[in-house]
């Protein structure tokens, strides 16, 4: 049965759920590619105000493909999340607490989920199409100029 999560999603959320838990998520959620969380780490880095509060969110690997007629967004399928593996200690010690996407963590990303007390949910590779269908509003928040890999709600 799975457990239905709303954002935000609260430290006690998290370290409520169990490793093979399903879980179905509603609120709002981000998307970013890797080109984004550069950005992020970035304006962290040079002390710079991010485009918005990473405390107790979510974010979704995911590159969407352009929306066809009458659709929010195209198909909205996972990113691979290695790619993030670089940038994710910084965003977790941010308050970032979920990450949704693809494959494995690295070991460095598995001790700051562990710190900072945030869950990775694992999405279906493949399901892009179907994933898309439950999206009812995308907005484009920040890093228009990196097209389908812009910071969205």
């Amino acid at each position: 049965m799975p457990i239905y999560i709303e954002t935000p999603l609260i430290k006690e959320k998290v370290q409520s759920l169990q490793m093979g838990d399903q879980v179905l998520l509603s609120g709002t959620i981000y998307t970013a590619r890797d080109a984004a969380h550069k950005r992020l780490v970035e304006q962290i880095n040079n002390k710079q105000k991010l485009p918005i509060s990473l405390e107790n969110q979510i974010i979704y690997y995911m590159g969407p493909t352009p929306a066809r007629p009458n659709q929010v967004i195209g198909s909205a399928g996972p990113t691979t999340s290695y790619r993030m593996d670089a940038y994710t200690p910084l965003l977790l010690q941010q308050g970032l607490t979920g990450m949704i996407g693809k494959g494995k963590r690295n070991q460095k990303v598995k001790e700051a989920m562990q710190k900072y007390k945030a869950v990775y949910f694992a999405a279906v590779g493949g399901a892009g199409a179907l994933l898309s269908c439950k999206i009812l509003q995308v907005e484009t928040i920040a890093y228009a100029d990196l097209g389908t890999e812009a910071l969205r709600k």
